[in-house]
Order: C-alpha cells, then sequence, then structure tokens
C-alpha cells in the first residue's frame, strides 16, 4: 500500500511539473543518441502526420487522435519496476498524459483503488470513486481535482502479459470543454500489443 501511494504521488508531481519545464524529457523530433531511437522523424510534415507510436520493449502502442497532442520519450524506470516510457502534451490548452507501465501485481480495479487512496491523503486533493470505464473488459478509472486550477483523471488498464497500463491525465481547469474529449480519445488510443515483445521502441505510419 505504500509503495502505491508514493507511485500516485511521484506520478502527479511529474504530470503537473511537465507543464512548464522539459527538463530530462526528450523533445519529440529531435532525434535521439544511443540504442534509443527518435519519438518522432525530424521533419515538420512527418511530425503532423506520424501519429502511432509502438514500444514493443514495453508491449503497448499509442494512437494520438490529432497531431497536436505531443509526444516525449523519457526513459524513466523506477526501483520498484515502474517504467514512466512516455508524456503526451497537447501544448495548445496544456494538457498532458503520462503513461505508466507497471508490472501486474495486481488487478487494473486493485490500482485504481489504491492510486485513489494514495491521492486522498494529500491536502488539496479530490477523487471519484473508481469506476469501470469502457476501454477493455476489466478497465477502471477515476477523476480527481486539485484545488482550483487543476482537473485530471487516471484510467487503468490490462496491458501486454505481466503489465498492466495506467495513465494519469491532467487539464487546466480553464481549458475549453472540448479538451476533456481530446485527452479521452488519446487515452483510448493506448492499448497493449497483441503480438510478442521484441526489444525495440519505434514509430509507425
Amino acid at each position: 500500500m505504500g509503495a502505491m501511494s508514493r507511485w500516485a504521488w511521484g506520478l502527479l508531481v511529474l504530470s503537473t511539473a511537465c507543464a512548464g519545464s522539459r527538463a530530462g524529457v526528450k523533445d519529440a523530433g529531435t532525434g535521439g543518441s544511443g540504442t534509443q531511437p527518435a519519438v518522432e522523424a525530424a521533419s515538420a510534415d512527418s511530425r503532423s502526420t506520424t501519429r502511432r507510436y509502438v514500444d514493443e520493449d514495453l508491449g503497448f502502442e499509442i494512437v494520438r487522435p490529432t497531431a497536436d497532442w505531443q509526444l516525449d520519450e523519457t526513459n524513466e524506470r523506477t526501483p520498484e519496476g515502474l517504467a514512466i516510457p512516455v508524456i503526451l502534451r497537447h501544448n495548445i490548452s496544456g494538457a498532458q498524459v503520462v503513461l505508466q507501465v507497471a508490472p501486474a501485481v495486481a488487478s487494473p480495479t486493485q490500482f485504481a483503488e489504491r492510486l485513489t487512496e494514495g491521492l486522498r491523503q494529500h491536502p488539496g486533493f479530490t477523487t471519484s470513486d473508481p469506476a469501470p470505464i469502457p476501454l477493455s473488459d476489466n478497465a477502471v478509472g477515476f477523476d480527481f481535482q486539485v484545488g482550483e486550477g487543476v482537473h485530471g483523471k487516471v484510467a487503468v488498464r490490462d496491458g501486454s502479459p505481466g503489465r498492466v497500463l495506467m495513465m494519469l491525465a491532467t487539464w487546466p481547469a480553464q481549458a475549453a470543454a472540448d479538451v476533456p474529449r481530446s485527452v479521452d480519445a488519446l487515452i483510448q488510443g493506448v492499448r497493449p500489443l497483441s503480438g510478442p515483445a521484441t526489444a525495440s521502441r519505434t514509430p509507425r505510419p
């Protein structure tokens, strides 16, 4: 329970802090060094049309609903085995979605319940109760708010075998009414791969 609370807090701090800083995050389209490929091709034309990202190592794909969503690769991992492979930003509205891939040490419902409990322990956080959402047969989600300035939601679903996918979204309270719909569309585009995993990570057109 303690580890889950720390994960919930750390993820929320990451998602809100990144609104004003990109420290430690590779900008999509800038390329990369070492073994990790660029998230997007270098040209602006490619960034506007390539919206499918596949991570065969962690066994998931992301299909962005519009090119307004920028995908940045973080390659973060915690000692507990939690991976934070990408952060997606909607630069027009300030909305963000942090994707986490966790070992399936609990069901999506159990993860959501523990995340809710962890967030509720911190002043200024209010959350709804976890409830089923139509991402998969066992997907669960809840909404939350941080003070008067930030709205958000968490979605937890099954990933590739042995993994769980967790999406934590935040957006400014004053954002336009269509922003939550765009967030929902992005979350629906995060899903596990059906084939066997291999150690590569690449965008697909």
